[in-house]
């Protein structure tokens, strides 16, 4: 990715950030001035603060959670003539700023002439590296080109979370102010409280401990400066800042190099003098190694990343280098992560607070279990390590087993707003999907044994216990005779944000039924197979013998709510008696809905956030037939506003899979290109982690058809028709697979390992190592012109026999889709 502009904007600021999971540089300018936000973030690394409700109940969260900027060590400011370059006024003759997806490095080379006439050179470049979790590299090279001047290169470490009057410079304004509940909260007291702090030779250590949630940080920052010039050097080193400068009497032509090596660790109660210490320990380290072995290092680590996860689109160059950009954004965010969870904008930004959504479960973990398994095993074990503030959180809310929060970074409930919050209960289902996925698709049955299987029980348990029995009686009503028993989830809100705390959520529904079935699945396999390794499992969670037959009662009872009327699944119980919101006729004025309308008011309608009932129909695709996605997918389609990241993924795989394939392809490009084109006017505050996951998924469950129902993998393709040809790597139960699809045939390719099965299209096969199978494909599968409009509905009527009619909350009179009455 190139610019050739110079930019100050936040935008710029995301999309030229690098990460590696554990730390995050957003792409600041070495100068250290104006910018959206001066961003240097840790996963994890949080202050808490008490969360005041309007009006307390008994159960709200209490102690909110946000992300802390950590000291910055970007700054490398160059002075020539003692003037320092100022892009407002500089005469820049040359600038060029790359990302590199095959090295990781990001490189800005300027050149710029001083009004006395001096041609100066710069190029500075700078890795997270993901070999060494904690180490960050920082290079610049100065040259005086025409003549000899004084040069001087002041390197500092900064405390800008605390020093912003001080030491932020002049932001500039943030995008789209004003209320926006996906911004992080800010905090008017001192966050980092200054610990150890001292300098060392080139070396530079700053240190603190957060003010209430107790974690500790340290920098250290090692400095090497190569010239033939004659420089010296001078240190400063205070509370919140440490600064290492140069002073160089540059003769003309001869370049001077000054590299920063940096390291960081944080802790959740390791006092700071020892996160010191290791960083030390690390710089160390990497001085013996060389700072060239640092470059070749991730150069290597990011060549093995793309053979075993590089998605080719031939023919299209902007969206495969949009893929590769989002690609690479799922590994800046989760491959060093270890342990903690994968932030909805990972290191990149402040957005979301830096909190850890069910978005991973879905969107992310797909992508990781299929390409790097090791990276989707440390993300469920955050899960696994969240489990006892869970158990406390589902006994507050007089549940049994675990409720994991909606919104976190320690594993506490960290969402103010309980109706869109707390009352995801899908949460549980969505982790306990992931796990299975994992499990499937790696084999890693000892993962399960040893740890995975407490998520897969506690999170049935709340099940059992959310979810209630209702049986109906006899009709003429002059007999009790019991009749049949259905299981209900009442009181929930489901993953479109604008409908809230409902009965029978149809997508928490089906996923509850899955998490029923797959917990009892697991425990009668683990206690059949390795009784040993049940017999741990009882006494870490209490099991009793009878519970797995009751959640299996439950699934298998499950009320799966569907409208005769309209033949389509509810959303939920009162769905259908909503009016349907007319988004064809709101102004894009008014968009997103959440900042221009009340909840309540966008609560009463048929619209929706994000993909809903659809997101189900992808996820257990294999409970419904082909009718009823077909039928589900026209009825929601025109109701859905898109203003979530998440949902146009959704709608992409659904609109391939039943016909709609042009559509499919234009709901890709809104998620290919939600960040690098600003589609939300909000890539300032970080990537959209999940949205790039659900690229992935698109591009290899939606146009390259893989399915993994039940455990078995299968093919039915959906190329786009101006695609000639689509190919992707997957890791299959230890195998590496490349699939590759073109419109007359799927080939499937056994790189290393085992004979893998599969089906296409319901015809088996089994490719093996060394021998391509190539599988004739008849047709791209179904093609529907167009998309669905509310048209389709101008004769439907709801259960009660009344019509449906659409309008938008600002106008006092409905209008009716077609032929319907108005409604006052």
């Amino acid at each position: 990715m190139i610019e050739t502009r110079y930019t100050e904007d936040g935008v710029g600021e995301t999309l030229f950030g690098v990460g590696n999971g554990y730390l995050g540089l957003r792409g600041n300018h070495i100068e250290g001035r104006g910018a959206h936000e001066h961003g240097t973030f840790i996963n994890g690394l949080h202050e808490t603060w008490p969360i005041r409700h309007a009006e307390q109940a008994y159960g709200f969260a209490e102690v909110g959670q946000t992300i802390v900027n950590a000291p910055d060590a970007k700054v490398m400011r160059v002075y020539v003539d003692d003037e320092p370059i100022s892009f407002d006024d500089a005469d820049v003759r040359e600038y060029r700023r790359t990302l590199d997806m095959r090295t990781g490095v990001l490189e800005r080379v300027v050149v710029w002439e001083t009004p006395s006439g001096k041609r100066v050179r710069m190029r500075d470049e700078r890795i997270v590296s993901f070999a060494e979790r904690h180490l960050a590299v920082l290079r610049l090279e100065v040259v005086v080109e025409n003549s000899d001047a004084p040069v001087t290169i002041s390197c500092q470490l900064l405390n800008r979370q605390d020093g912003a009057g001080v030491y932020a410079g002049t932001p500039v304004e943030a995008q789209g102010a004003g209320f926006d509940p996906r911004k992080a909260e800010k905090i008017a007291d001192r966050v980092l409280q200054p610990a150890e702090h001292w300098q060392d030779g080139l070396r530079s250590a700053l240190s603190y401990r957060v003010a209430a949630s107790g974690m500790t940080v340290a920098v250290v920052a090692d400095h090497v400066i190569e010239t033939e010039n004659e420089y010296s050097a001078r240190t400063l080193i205070e509370a919140d800042i440490a600064k290492n400068v140069f002073r160089v009497q540059a003769k003309a032509g001869v370049p001077i190099t000054v590299t920063k090596l940096v390291s960081y660790h944080t802790s959740r109660g390791v006092p700071p003098r020892e996160l010191v210490d290791r960083c030390r320990r690390s710089l160390d380290r990497v001085v013996v190694e060389s700072v060239d072995v640092q470059f070749q290092r991730q150069a290597e680590w990011l060549a093995e990343f793309w053979e075993r996860s590089d998605v080719q689109i031939d023919g299209h160059d902007d969206l495969q280098q949009a893929t590769r950009w989002c690609l690479l954004q799922l590994a800046q965010a989760s491959a060093r992560s270890d342990g903690t969870g994968v932030a909805a904008k990972g290191v990149t930004g402040s957005g979301y607070s830096g909190h850890y959504f069910w978005d991973t479960e879905i969107y992310v973990l797909p992508f990781l279990t299929y390409t790097s398994p090791q990276w989707a095993r440390n993300a469920l074990r955050a899960r696994v390590l969240m489990l006892p503030a869970a158990r406390r959180r589902a006994a507050q809310l007089n549940e049994a087993g675990a409720l994991f929060p909606w919104r976190t970074i320690n594993g506490e409930e960290a969402s103010a707003y309980y109706a869109a919050g707390t009352a995801q209960y899908h949460i549980n289902a969505d982790v306990s999907f992931a796990l299975g996925k994992y499990v499937r698709a790696t084999g890693d049955e000892e993962f399960l044994r040893r740890e995975g299987a407490e998520i897969a029980i506690e999170t049935a348990r709340l099940w059992a216990t959310l979810g209630f029995w209702r049986t109906s009686r006899d009709v003429t009503n002059r007999a009790d005779v019991d009749g049949i028993s259905t299981f209900h989830i009442h009181g929930v809100t489901g993953p479109d944000e604008y409908t809230t705390v409902v009965n029978d959520n149809l997508y928490t529904n089906v996923m509850a039924r899955y998490n029923l079935r797959y917990a009892a699945k697991v425990v009668h396999e683990i206690a059949e197979r390795h009784p040993e390794d049940f017999a741990r499992l009882v006494e870490r969670t209490g099991l009793r013998p009878e519970e797995a037959d009751e959640w299996e009662r439950a699934s298998e009872a499950m009320f799966i709510p569907y409208s005769e009327a309209l033949g389509i699944h509810p959303q939920d119980s009162l769905f259908l008696e909503r009016e349907v919101w007319d988004l064809a006729h709101t102004p894009d004025s008014q968009r997103p809905l959440l900042l221009h309308f009340h909840p309540l008011v966008i609560y009463r309608f048929q619209v929706l956030k994000q993909a809903d009932v659809v997101l189900a129909l992808f996820l257990q695709g294999n409970h419904f037939t082909a009718e009823e996605k077909r039928a589900d997918f026209d009825y929601y389609d025109p109701l859905t506003t898109g203003d979530s990241t998440l949902s146009a993924v959704v709608q992409s795989i659904l609109a391939a899979e039943v016909g709609y394939q042009d559509l499919a392809l234009e709901y890709f490009a809104q998620s290919i290109f939600v960040d690098l084109h600003d589609l939300h006017h909000n890539a300032a505050d970080g990537v959209h982690v999940a949205s790039a996951g659900g690229v992935w998924t698109a591009l290899v469950s939606g146009f390259g058809g893989m399915r993994d129902y039940a455990g078995e993998l299968s093919f039915d393709p959906r190329l786009p028709a101006d695609w000639p040809r689509l190919s992707f790597p997957l890791q299959w139960q230890g195998s590496a697979v490349q699939v590759t699809v073109t419109r007359g045939a799927l080939t499937v390719e056994v790189r290393s390992g085992e004979p893998v099965p599969f089906t296409v299209r319901g015809d088996a096969y089994i490719a093996v190592a060394g021998d391509p199978l190539v599988v004739p494909l008849a047709d791209q599968g179904p093609v529907i012109p167009g998309r669905p409009t509310l048209r389709q509905f101008e004769d439907a009527l709801r259960e009660d026999g009344t019509p449906l009619s659409a309008s938008v909350p600002v106008i006092t009179t409905a209008i009716p889709i077609i032929g319907a009455d108005p409604i006052d």
